[in-house]
């Protein structure tokens, strides 16, 4: 699949799973890590949690204004682009290297954003036959995600449907005018399926590849980890990072999580395990054990 460059920085789909951290402004976050939850200045917040990621391994961020877990309360573009962009624009200065990617499913949110820095857009409704994000993604010539979801969690089986609701979307993304090299996918782990859905989904990642683009999986703390182990999202953590293995092994190419540092040496010990992909910084295999 080559590679693809996002906010300057080259990504060579492949060589490893890259890591994605993810930013939160919002105020009711599923996770609990949202930032305007904790009052104060959100923007000096975010780009302070910004660069602890990149220290604890982050190759990109994924910043959202627009909680989306069941439930939520829809927000409005107007207060979505005042939560997220002002974090876009702030981090951007502060970490200009930093590909960020802008997580929404509103075309006038993703035009913002890209406007204050952002270089990816991660939209959680890429299946959705939306000519507008798929516009916006076109002419500026900006990489997008497109995340399965569905309004009920009917299957009959579940990840040949993903596969062909994602292949339908990659088609009308290409109709719209954005180049193949320039489409992820993602299968939407914890959208519009059902906790059994998603452990079948994970079981089966492989099987993504044949779709022909790069695999974005976003597992953090799900509730479905939640479900299998009894616990709630700040106890989910070894979940996560069984998940992340579990991502590797399938061949995703971007993990999307909450705790980085952690995801990030899992992630680095199943790709030298599935890929051969030594660490920067580990000691050489020559070296013994």
């Amino acid at each position: 699949m080559g590679h693809l460059l996002i906010g300057g920085r080259l990504f060579r789909w492949g060589a490893r799973t890259f890591v994605m951290g993810i930013l939160n402004a919002t105020p009711d976050s599923f996770s609990g890590d949202g930032l305007l939850a904790a009052g104060g200045d959100h923007v000096a917040a975010a780009v302070e949690r910004a660069r602890a990621m990149v220290e604890e391994g982050a190759d990109l961020l994924d910043v959202g204004g627009e909680s989306t877990r069941p439930g939520h309360a829809p927000v409005a573009a107007a207060e979505e682009i005042r939560r997220m962009v002002p974090v876009v624009s702030a981090v951007h200065d502060a970490l200009p290297d930093l590909p960020l990617s802008v997580d929404t499913t509103k075309p006038e949110v993703a035009t913002a954003a890209l406007e204050a820095g952002a270089s990816l857009v991660n939209d959680v409704w890429g299946v959705a036959d939306d000519p507008a994000m798929l516009a916006v993604a076109a002419d500026r010539a900006t990489p997008i995600v497109l995340m399965h979801n569905r309004a009920e969690p009917r299957y009959g089986d579940v990840v040949a449907e993903v596969i062909d609701d994602l292949s339908r979307a990659i088609d009308r993304a290409l109709a719209a005018g954005v180049p193949r090299d320039r489409l992820l996918v993602d299968p939407g782990f914890g959208f519009g399926k059902a906790p059994g859905h998603n452990l079948v989904v994970l079981r089966d990642l492989a099987r993504l590849r044949d779709l022909g683009r790069p695999v974005v999986l976003g597992t953090s703390r799900k509730s479905t980890l939640g479900r299998v182990l009894g616990l709630p999202p700040a106890d989910r953590l070894e979940a996560t990072l069984a998940t992340t293995a579990l991502a590797v092994a399938g061949g995703v190419d971007i993990v999307r999580v909450h705790d980085v540092r952690a995801n990030v040496r899992a992630a680095r010990i199943a790709d030298a395990v599935v890929r051969g992909t030594w660490p920067p910084g580990g000691t050489s295999p020559e070296d013994g054990a």
